[in-house]
């Protein structure tokens, strides 16, 4: 694929990819949307675990649409690591980079030369994000992490679901994506302190250690009380209504988030006596009188459709919604006006649809650049364009397996 210049506040910023499957991609294609330059490091021959991760693939290509959701704007280069001549290549190519994001198991990469001590030796400015289960450091610091096993261990299972139903896992892989989001803002402080000191340093995030920040109010709850939260299925632990009704045609959620905006809901849709009602006059007694409150609306809100009901709560700028199915979501028309969906040409000579950046920046917006690669695609450029290996080179690494 022809090369488009980086044109995001990123821009001139080199990046070594030593991550796959999803927290460190997620982290890195961050970075590469908002202008950096990536090298994407894969295996020979097998390349990251997500192009596996099929089916489905992307309709036309061999690419699974796990991989190509969050490896754009990244060039992918061949190397094996295990390799001393490898390890080399590695070297030069790091020396030439700013940031170094890996996500590794603990000790790993040392046994390369490529641990965080190794490199900073060598390469005092170098950015090092290290992205693992459980940080660097602490007793679960050699334990392999996965999503479903964070979520589990962090507290969120145990605040999903139905209240006399098994715990539940979020539908999609949080734990994996907060890591690499919070990984990115660590790589933006690591960059600003850099520009004031000259200093590069190691950023250790540990998928543990994210999950726990973002339980949010319910950690704080429990903080608060030393009681653990109980599962509340799509109820709000402290405001009340806020979930998930029945309507005439299927189900919506309705938010409402204090004690105006209930005083509004009851005078529209002639509920006054209940503002008469200790039980429902505070938030405080509606969420005391969760059950109550909920078996008293619901079959308000069951006498009209969910489309009858998001009109006229709109029109009273109360919260409500649909719940949609993806088809729904794609087609929705603040989704489209936002255009969060992008076509981007791919190297299999395919189109490919991929989920858009949601950062919104005015003077430089987050920049499509490349498609997800196929795997090995820019490794004869990359190592001719940036340590000069020419054809006979290339080939002879390559008859060695190390690219």
């Amino acid at each position: 694929m022809p090369m488009q210049e980086p044109t995001g506040p990123l821009k001139g910023l080199r990046v070594f990819d030593l991550t796959r499957v999803l927290a460190g991609p997620t982290c890195v294609q961050m970075l590469a949307d908002l202008g950096a330059d990536v090298i994407k490091i894969e295996r020979p021959g097998a390349g990251d675990d997500t192009r596996g991760f099929a089916p489905p693939t992307m309709p036309g290509t061999q690419e699974s649409a796990y991989f190509v959701g969050v490896n754009r704007n990244k060039q992918s280069v061949t190397l094996d690591i295990a390799q001393k001549e490898g390890q080399e290549i590695a070297l030069k190519l790091i020396a030439g980079c700013d940031i170094l994001v890996e996500n590794f198991k603990v000790g790993a990469l040392a046994k390369y030369g490529l641990g965080y001590e190794q490199l900073h030796a060598k390469f005092p400015r170098l950015i090092y994000c290290s992205i693992t289960g459980f940080g660097q450091t602490g007793p679960y610091a050699p334990r392999p992490g996965y999503d479903s096993l964070i979520q589990a261990m962090g507290g969120v299972m145990s605040l999903t679901g139905e209240p006399e139903g098994l715990p539940q896992k979020v539908g999609v892989p949080v734990a994996d994506l907060f890591a690499g989001l919070y990984g990115c803002i660590g790589i933006l402080a690591a960059l600003r302190h850099r520009d004031l000191t000259g200093q590069g340093q190691q950023i250790d995030i540990g998928m543990l250690d994210t999950h726990v920040a973002w339980l949010a109010n319910q950690g704080m709850n429990y903080l608060a009380t030393g009681e653990n939260p109980a599962r509340l299925g799509n109820q709000h632990p402290n405001i009340v209504p806020y979930q998930v009704f029945p309507t005439a045609d299927g189900h919506m959620v309705l938010s409402i988030g204090n004690d105006p905006t209930f005083k509004r809901f009851c005078e529209a849709f002639e509920l006054t006596h209940l503002l008469e009602d200790p039980r429902f006059a505070t938030n405080a007694a509606r969420v005391g009188n969760r059950q109550l409150v909920t078996d008293t609306l619901t079959p308000v809100m069951q006498q009209h459709p969910t489309a009858w009901w998001i009109e006229r709560l709109e029109a009273l700028k109360i919260g409500c919604g649909p719940i949609n199915k993806l088809s729904e979501v794609f087609a929705d028309p603040q989704v489209v006006a936002r255009n969060m969906v992008l076509e981007m040409a791919h190297g299999s000579g395919q189109t490919v649809k991929v989920i858009a950046n949601p950062v919104k920046l005015s003077e430089t917006p987050a920049d499509y650049r490349l498609p997800p690669p196929l795997l090995g695609e820019h490794t004869d450029k990359v190592l001719a364009d940036r340590l000069g290996l020419d054809a006979a080179a290339l080939a002879a690494l390559r008859a060695k397996g190390v690219v």
